[in-house]
C-alpha cells in the first residue's frame, strides 16, 4: 500500500471511492452521491486529498485542509471491499503527521450524529466532541440528523 497526494487526473476515481465508501455507510441517512465531480475539483483547489494506493487502484482517501494552527478532516472513505482491513486508520494516522508536521496543533472534523460507529472510530484515536451544528439544509435525510464537531490535540 502506498500513500500520495492526490492529483487533478484522480478526481474522478476519488468520487466514486468516496461515493461509494458513503452508499454503504450512509445510505440508510441519505439517498444521494455524497459528492460530485465539481465538489471534488473544488476540494482539490483549496485542500489536497491524501490517498491509499495498490496497485494503481484506490483503496481509501481523506481530505485535508490546513487552516492555520487547525487542521480539517473529512471524506475518510475507503473502498468498501477493504474497509476493516487497516486502511483508515492508517490514513488517519499519516493525516495527523503531516498536518502537525505542517504546523497544526489541532485536527478538526465532523460526523453524522447517527453514525455512531463512526464516532467510536474517531474517539479511539483521541477525538472529542466539542458540539454540533445543523445538517446541511439543502439535502433531504431520511432521518433526522445533525453533524457532530470533533477535534484533537496534534502532538
Amino acid at each position: 500500500m502506498r500513500l500520495r497526494i492526490a492529483g487533478n487526473a484522480d478526481a474522478e476515481c476519488l468520487m466514486d471511492l468516496i461515493n461509494a465508501a458513503f452508499r454503504k455507510a450512509e445510505g440508510y441517512i441519505i439517498d444521494r452521491d455524497r459528492v460530485d465531480i465539481e465538489v471534488v475539483q473544488s476540494l482539490l483547489a483549496k485542500g489536497q486529498f491524501l490517498v491509499a494506493e495498490e496497485e494503481s487502484v484506490l483503496a481509501g482517501c481523506v481530505y485535508l485542509e490546513l487552516r492555520v494552527e487547525r487542521a480539517y478532516l473529512g471524506l475518510l472513505s475507503v473502498d468498501p471491499a477493504r474497509q476493516k482491513a487497516g486502511i483508515g486508520s492508517m490514513l488517519m494516522s499519516e493525516a495527523e503527521l503531516r498536518c502537525a508536521q505542517g504546523g497544526c496543533r489541532f485536527m478538526d472534523l465532523k460526523t453524522i450524529d447517527l453514525r455512531e460507529d463512526n464516532r467510536a472510530f474517531y474517539k479511539r484515536r483521541g477525538y472529542v466532541e466539542t458540539g454540533t451544528e445543523p445538517f446541511a439544509s439543502e439535502l433531504t435525510t431520511k432521518l433526522s440528523c445533525h453533524f457532530v464537531n470533533m477535534s484533537k490535540s496534534l502532538p
